[in-house]
């Protein structure tokens, strides 16, 4: 009995003294493993009277020999190197040479399952050094052994489920080492447990390391793409890392929707972490654009669906862009693209519109984001442009933001020699010697990229009017195109009076075609749309104004035509002959000029007169039997306020009435209206307007709002606006009828008092008390079941909730 105890000892020295020298250098560790096989596989020689260990002798000494090692927690280089060192050995005596040594893999099966149920025990202890190391010697083990190793099916059970247990662990490292030691049965379909419990943890998981422990281990399918997903918004950045890095190596393009496609690279390229927005970038061109899509940029753009998801698509191109993934080329171009339609038999373009091949949705998005973006990748340096404004005066008047090689393009087809004169005008003589190498430098680059820019849009204004013209007339299927190069004449030269008159002729003609619509079953006329905007979107009339202003850059030019354009389509309206199409489609025109003129002073002495617009127009629509006429007139009218230096006391007695008598839709619009009025003129301004002066109650206090009785019209008039509004909070009998943003009257009055209460120190009118009636009201109507589904205003008051305070002290006061 003494005997074999010394002979243990004796081996737990040898082992010890192994594991020991493995602390120093992973270098040693080949030989090691030698010496520590030798230990378990040596068979006795006839001269020796040693006695060899057996298998459980052997791992009872080894256990032992690694007791420093499971109570020691912190994650030393040494210590990792002997858990590295024993993980290997461990794995090594499945694959031992059992021909060379007789009865060796029998001896190497009987360590690996005697080791992994002593950890499978240590996982167990109380005390958290020990279940740590356990668990991190059998994730190293299990990630370790290659596809063929011959363990049983039951030990493999018993170490899933202690490690299940471990999973909820309320020590992070250990719950990390659990998931990765779970990681490789994940994918197993007989082990569907694991990727259950890997779902069900994942977003109840507090640590980071392990949360992306998780998501490394999730196998790609259907139920786990949500979750990985999700994880693209994770607080961590290496959690958001790793999601798109799983994304990428697990999910190829097409297994994945086109909503999932959107949202992850609409997040991962807005991402607020440049190593995140990188990590996506890089999934997007090496796995999806490069293996996916042949190197295709608008093959990746059909993919994407851009008519639904037009702003990925725009991100998307911005990022191939400024990675420098794309690149112009001459000979691919719209000119080119034009020509291959008629230039081949010498035709003019005006005469084969209808053979021109139309666009796709992500051919006409590509070519609108590539030139946009092509004068971006010019902007560099940033001299003042002052000096340069007052040798040149107008004629390079641009927008402040655009930095020195935008103005070198400009320049260098007007005036080239003048660059050191100008470099010497902003930076001095030696400024303009020691620059005059990097302003060549601009200059070329700039000069390529404008004779490029020559090569590739139309070669005249009239082959590009006659290819939009030609997706215009295709139908609704191209409106999506249309619009695209709508937005391309942006880039267009219009300083030529010949291609002005034919732009200018071409706006027009946009700003007359009729509002599409359709028949109903019995016969009568429904608009395609939001019936506000001209064309039926936000995003049309936003092209068709960008083309305007471009066309028309000239002050007061751009309000001119507009207001001759509003004086044709009005006459049937002002002689009440007009149908309530011709009504929309003016007061549609109507809103488009109110929106984009600066002034009234550039609408004054036109074709039509600011009052007359009001008094024969506006307010008429306003009062028009059709509920979208109703609404989009009062829309101009809240328009038309803003740009009154004093309101006119019509114009609000009417926006009052709409909101107080109009049927849903239209007291929404006139809410708003009524609210941008009080915060662009003041409340007690839009009050004195219609004859209401309260000024001795400002200075008594007011401590509550007045009652207001929406059945009395007359009343309503003699209360103040603010009284007016905050009325509307508590009336139930708005209707049901609801606008296609799924908005209400009430979110309408939340979101404006939000924004009032907010710029509340802009208004001294306002009395102080009744600013905690106001916030009353707003959390009231944020916990609201009656608001729930109105994610708008829920978001809208989320983050007036988490800024209101911080403002100033007086919001704080009044919590």
């Amino acid at each position: 009995m003494t005997r074999e105890m010394d002979s243990t000892e004796k081996l737990i020295q040898k082992i010890s003294k192994i594991l020991d020298e493995t602390k120093t250098s992973n270098a040693t560790h080949t030989r090691k493993l030698k010496d520590l096989s030798l230990l378990l596989f040596s068979k006795k020689s006839p001269n020796q009277s040693q006695q060899i260990p057996t298998s459980s002798q052997f791992t009872s000494a080894f256990c032992k020999s690694l007791t420093p090692i499971f109570l020691f927690q912190r994650r030393f280089a040494s210590a990792e190197r002997v858990v590295k060192f024993v993980s290997v050995f461990a794995v090594s005596t499945m694959a031992h040479d059992g021909k060379e040594n007789e009865g060796v893999g029998a001896a190497g099966d009987g360590f690996l399952e005697e080791f992994l149920r002593f950890l499978m025990t240590s996982s167990l202890a109380a005390n958290k050094s020990v279940r740590f190391r356990a668990c991190q010697i059998i994730s190293e083990i299990i990630l370790r052994l290659p596809d063929d190793a011959e363990v049983s099916d039951a030990l493999w059970d018993e170490v899933i489920e202690f490690m299940k247990l471990r999973v909820g662990d309320k020590v992070p490292a250990i719950r990390t080492f659990a998931v990765r030691a779970l990681s490789r049965f994940a994918n197993d379909t007989e082990n569907s447990d694991i990727l259950d419990l890997f779902l069900e943890v994942l977003p109840l998981e507090q640590n980071a390391e392990v949360r992306k422990t998780i998501v490394l281990a999730l196998p790609p399918s259907n139920a786990t793409s949500p979750a990985i997903i999700d994880c693209t918004l994770d607080v961590s950045e290496s959690v958001r890392k790793a999601a798109y890095c799983v994304l990428a190596n697990k999910f190829p393009l097409q297994s994945l929707s086109i909503k999932l496609r959107t949202v992850i690279l609409q997040r991962g390229l807005a991402d607020r972490s440049e190593a995140v927005s990188k990590e996506c970038l890089k999934l997007m061109r090496d796995e999806w654009l490069s293996k996916c899509c042949n190197d295709d940029p608008i093959e990746l753009l059909k993919y994407l669906d851009v008519e639904t998801y037009e702003l990925v698509g725009e991100s998307v191109m911005e990022a191939l862009l400024k990675d420098g993934l794309i690149k112009l080329h001459g000979d691919q171009s719209i000119r080119q693209y034009i020509l291959s339609t008629f230039g081949e038999n010498g035709e003019e373009p005006e005469y084969c519109s209808v053979r021109i091949q139309l666009m796709e949705p992500e051919f006409a998005l590509y070519w609108k984001t590539e030139f946009s973006e092509d004068t971006s990748t010019l902007k560099g340096c940033g001299y003042s442009l002052e000096p340069l404004l007052d040798v040149y005066g107008e004629r390079f008047l641009v927008e402040e933001d655009i930095s020195t090689p935008i103005i070198i393009l400009l320049w260098v087809s007007a005036d080239p020699n003048s660059l050191l004169e100008w470099l010497g005008m902003v930076k001095g003589s030696d400024a303009a010697t020691t620059m005059g190498t990097e302003a060549a430098v601009y200059a070329a680059e700039a000069s390529d990229n404008n004779d490029l820019l020559e090569r590739i849009l139309p070669a005249t204004v009239s082959d590009y009017v006659v290819l939009v013209k030609a997706h215009i007339d295709a139908g609704p299927n191209y409106r999506f195109a249309s619009r695209q190069l709508l937005l391309l004449g942006a880039m267009l030269d219009f300083s030529d009076s010949t291609s002005r008159k034919v732009a200018s002729a071409f706006v027009k003609d946009l700003l007359h075609r009729p509002l599409d619509h359709e028949l109903d079953d019995e016969g009568s006329k429904v608009i395609i749309g939001d019936g506000i905007n001209l064309g039926g979107d936000r995003e049309w009339a936003g092209a068709v104004s960008s083309l305007a202003k471009k066309v028309h850059a000239a002050a007061g030019e751009f309000e001119e035509v507009f207001v001759a354009v509003v004086e044709e389509l009005a006459r049937p309206c002002r002689e009440r002959t007009a149908d309530f199409m011709q009504w929309l489609h003016s007061l549609a025109v109507t809103g488009l000029l109110l929106e984009n003129a600066k002034s009234f002073y550039w609408l004054q002495g036109k074709a039509i007169e600011p009052i007359e617009l009001l008094q024969s127009l506006l307010l008429p629509g306003a009062k028009h039997v059709h509920l979208d006429v109703q609404r989009v007139a009062i829309r101009c009218l809240g328009l038309f306020g803003l740009l009154e230096k004093k309101p006119s006391e019509e114009l609000l007695k009417q926006l009052r009435l709409s909101f107080a008598k109009g049927p849903a839709p239209v007291s929404i619009m006139a809410c708003k209206a009524l609210i941008d009025l009080a915060m662009w003129h003041g409340p007690q301004e839009v009050d004195e307007a219609i004859g209401l002066d309260h000024s001795s109650k400002f200075q008594d206090g007011k401590m509550a709002f007045d009652f207001v009785d929406f059945s009395d019209a007359d009343e309503n008039l003699n209360v103040e606006l603010l009284d007016l509004l905050y009325a509307g909070f508590d009336r139930n009998d708005w209707g049901d009828v609801e606008t296609e943003e799924n908005e209400t009257v009430q979110a309408a009055l939340g979101e404006g008092f939000a924004k009032i209460l907010l710029l509340s120190e802009n208004y001294p009118s306002i009395p102080t008390a009744l600013r905690p009636l106001l916030l009353a009201k707003l959390i009231k109507l944020y916990f609201s079941n009656e608001t729930k589904d109105l994610q708008r205003l829920k978001q809208c008051l989320s983050v007036f909730f988490e800024h209101y305070p911080s403002l100033s002290a007086n919001h704080k006061a009044s919590l």
